[in-house]
């Protein structure tokens, strides 16, 4: 049976607060950062949550062991206060979001690498145009 689960993670980094979206499902973690500003109320974020989860644009899927924990209540204690010591998102996290930021990359490349070839035909184009409209003859 697949388990799927989803986790936040909010912290501060630089000068905004930021919150780490994971979510493992199938045993491959997707990754999303989203950039809150100032530091979020925890109402503030579990409204976020309910509006805008579905429009996240999540990293590509990475493979993931995923470890069975007990379900006790003083083990999910414990490590809530272990991750609040801990900062920042896991390394996993981060290589999620890295290879977001490297696809989104090749993205941007190949959509102005096109846009630069439709200028430069659509001069070529006008060009072309200009010159027989030269020779035309009177």
């Amino acid at each position: 049976m697949d388990t799927e689960s989803g986790k936040l993670t909010v912290f501060f980094e630089g000068p905004f607060w930021v919150g780490v979206f994971e979510r493992i499902s199938g045993g491959k973690l997707s990754v999303c950062k989203v950039t809150f500003g100032a530091e979020p109320k925890d109402y503030e974020v579990w409204d976020f949550i309910l509006k805008h989860y579905d429009g996240l644009k999540f990293s590509p899927a990475i493979e993931t062991a995923v470890k069975q924990t007990a379900d006790h209540p003083k083990r999910r204690q414990r490590n809530a206060r272990k991750q609040l010591q801990m900062c920042g998102a896991g390394t996993k996290s981060q290589q999620a979001l890295q290879m977001q930021r490297e696809e989104l990359k090749t993205q941007r490349r190949q959509r102005s690498r096109e846009q630069q070839e439709s200028e430069k035909q659509r001069r070529f184009d006008l060009k072309q145009q200009k010159r027989k409209a030269k020779h035309r003859g009177h």
